[in-house]
């Protein structure tokens, strides 16, 4: 199975120019590509995205970094699933740590937009992660399933194994105090987790989930994360900024 790397762009870049830019960058650095890749830049850059890799034969997939829970109505300021659907979105990122922190987005707000992604035949890549507080008072595994199980509510069986999950410690994350979440610690939040979806929707459901790790990645310890079976990829952030360091990651699967 390959290896899923994506790319997440957050906020950046600031103009359409630049974003061009780094798209025909990506396009003409993927030769010999192993591994499956997304790419999410902001809304307002979506249909450029599509426009630019599409020519590629599919090697890249367009991912939205958010998404509404409703299909359309008086919700102004949201986008639904319908209409990234319809820009050519494949993926869509939801659940992560900066919305919960930043914007105060709830696991319950998660769930309901996980639901409506799978609704509108999106995949959803749910975020989950704790602190650096949880994680010194030992509370890190019961955040994560609480996480784990809020922002799945109600999602049946079949509907679970078409969710990737991203494990994403909160203290790793575009961090400035050089914390850094070791292979081994990734792998065993990696496994954790698929212990915990095995238990409630069977153990060959767990062994199947895709779990991704995101968390200040680079091109110097992507190997260390990609060799772990256990580990399905991963959700890169900062550096996939710089296109050349992206494609470094992308060229260690």
């Amino acid at each position: 199975m390959k290896k899923l790397i994506i790319a997440n762009w957050k906020c950046n870049p600031a103009s359409l120019k630049e974003a061009q830019n780094m798209l025909v960058g990506l396009k003409a650095g993927l030769k010999n590509n192993k591994a499956e890749l997304v790419v999410c830049p902001p809304f307002v850059y979506l249909t450029e995205a599509n426009k630019i890799l599409k020519g590629i034969g599919g090697v890249v997939k367009i991912g939205a970094q958010n998404c509404f829970w409703e299909t359309a109505g008086a919700y102004t300021g949201e986008i639904s699933p319908l209409m990234l659907k319809d820009l050519g979105v494949k993926y869509v990122i939801l659940g992560h740590s900066e919305r919960v922190t930043t914007i105060g987005e709830t696991n319950e707000m998660t769930a309901k937009k996980v639901k409506a992604v799978l609704n509108t035949g999106l995949t959803p890549i749910v975020c989950i992660g704790e602190t650096l507080q949880e994680r010194e008072q030992a509370e890190a595994f019961g955040v994560i399933e609480k996480e784990l199980k809020e922002s799945t509510k109600g999602i049946h069986k079949k509907e679970i194994e078409k969710i990737i999950f991203a494990y994403e410690p909160l203290w790793a994350i575009s961090t400035n105090q050089g914390l850094i979440c070791s292979s081994d610690d990734a792998l065993t939040m990696a496994l954790y987790l698929k212990k915990l979806i095995g238990e409630i929707y069977g153990r060959k459901t767990g062994q199947a989930i895709k779990i991704l790790y995101g968390g200040n990645i680079n091109k110097k310890n992507a190997k260390n994360y990609l060799e772990n079976e256990a580990i399905s990829g991963l959700l890169v952030g900062g550096a996939s900024l710089n296109i050349k360091e992206f494609l470094s990651i992308v060229k260690s699967v």
